[in-house]
Order: C-alpha cells, then structure tokens, then sequence
C-alpha cells in the first residue's frame, strides 16, 4: 500500500519538486516565492545553496542564482557570508500579503479556472481510487492524521490541506497522481489555499475533509469523488471573489489619487 512517510511535509516537498519546464529563472523564482509568502517556509530558515537548489529542482546552477538574487532584490531572502552563511528567508507579513496580492491580480479568471478544473480532475479521481482501494489501516491512519491537524493558524492550516491531499494520493496506489499532487501543490496550491487565512474557512475545509475521508472509509467513491472536487472548486472560488476585492480597491484607489498638475 502506497503511503506517505512518517514525517514528510507535503507542502515543503512539493517546494522543492522538480520543475517540468527547466532553465527558467522565473519560475524557480515564483516557487520560491509563493513557498515564503504562504508561510510554507518560514522566517529565518536557511534555504538550499546554489548547488542544491538546483539538483533538487533539476535547473542549473546559474538559473537557481538568478532566481536566490530576485528573491533577494524583492526583500523576501538575505544573503550572510562565512561558515554559517547562505541564503535565509526574511519574511515581513506586509511584503508577503502584497506580493500575494499582485499574484493574484496578475491572474486571469479564465487561468483560475482552468486551474481549478485540472487540480479537481486529479483530486476527484485520487479520492475515487483511495475509496475503492484503501484498507482499514489506511483509513486508520489517515483519520489520525486529521484529528491531529493543527489549525490554529494559517501556515498549520495549510500544512494539513497539503498533507491530507498527499495522503489520499498514495491512498491511491497510483505513482503518476502522487507526482501530479505534488506538482500541482507547488504550481497552484499555494493560491488556491489561499482562503484558509480566515478561520471561518479553515473550519469548513476540515469539515469537508472529514466528509470525504468518510466517504473513503465506507468505499463510496461517488461521493468521494464530489466531496474532492467541491474542496477545490470551494477554494478558487473564495479566489475569484478575493481577485474582484482586490481589482474593487485598486480602481477605488486610483479614482481617489490626486490628479498631477
């Protein structure tokens, strides 16, 4: 039976996932980014050197530097020398939250969208085969899992989401879905997730989680399938509508600037 190890956190290890489309700076850089804006990596931790950074991406040396020296030009890591140097996350609530705004401006409904279709696809189809497939232990375990769930903030509440998507992906004993979580987590996960800022909606979303583990648990892969693709469809929604704040108050803002002479 496929299971995720003991210890490992999905969120982290889809950060540092291999990229499908190599030799791009930017998008080392945007995986980076979103990772310490989201609170997946925290303030003050030491990232991978140059060296590591690229062999755990699969991009070169060169393209990890260009990615570390953005990050650093925008304020969101810091570079010391010496023994005990390297490249440390400097994380300010402040610049997070407007780098997540612009991100999420930046994105068009029609991309949010498709988004939502592609990640709810393999969710829906994960949750399905986690139904049919899971034993009794799996769903053990995987119950534990959420009842020891940390929701107390925003990072722990989406530790949880990450991890629970992980768990019934190896769930179900398809390799190609797990590499397709993983990916995705790193991809979009970071925005889609992005309402569990609000406790309200960190409520909601382990209600939903408990509904589909429940389905899983009674081997109803219909309603494992629904109770999957809801969550996602649930989280680009609050997406979309935190998209049309954010374009309101921009507007709001640029009527009430005033006009140069």
């Amino acid at each position: 039976m496929a299971q995720v190890s003991a210890g490992v956190d999905p969120a982290r290890s889809a950060v540092f996932a291999p990229l499908s489309d190599v030799g791009r700076a930017e998008l080392v850089e945007r995986r980076l980014q979103d990772a310490i804006t989201s609170g997946v990596l925290h303030d003050g931790e030491r990232l991978p050197s140059e060296s590591q950074l690229g062999r755990r991406l699969g991009v070169a040396v060169v393209t990890a530097r260009e990615a570390l020296e953005a990050l650093r030009d925008a304020g969101l890591i810091q570079t010391r020398r010496g023994r005990d140097g390297g490249s440390f996350v400097t994380f300010d609530p402040e610049t997070a939250r407007r780098f997540t705004d612009e991100r999420i401006r930046a994105l068009s409904r029609v991309e949010l969208r498709d988004a939502s279709t592609h990640y709810s696809a393999i969710a829906g189809m994960a949750a399905e085969l986690a139904a049919d497939r899971a034993g009794e232990d799996d769903v053990r375990g995987l119950r534990e899992l959420v009842e020891q769930e940390d929701l107390s903030s925003e990072g722990g509440a989406r530790r949880a989401v990450a991890r629970f998507q992980l768990e019934v992906a190896a769930l179900s004993q398809s390799p190609r879905l797990v590499r397709e979580e993983l990916r995705l987590q790193a991809e979009i996960g970071s925005l889609i997730w992005l309402g569990l800022r609000e406790p309200d909606n960190r409520a909601r979303s382990r209600a939903a989680r408990v509904a589909e583990l429940d389905a899983i648990g009674a081997a109803d892969t219909e309603a494992a399938r629904a109770v999957a693709v809801r969550r996602i469809a649930g989280g680009v929604e609050w997406l979309l509508d935190e998209k049309s704040r954010l374009e309101v108050a921009a507007e709001s803002a640029e009527q009430s600037a005033p006009s140069p002479r």
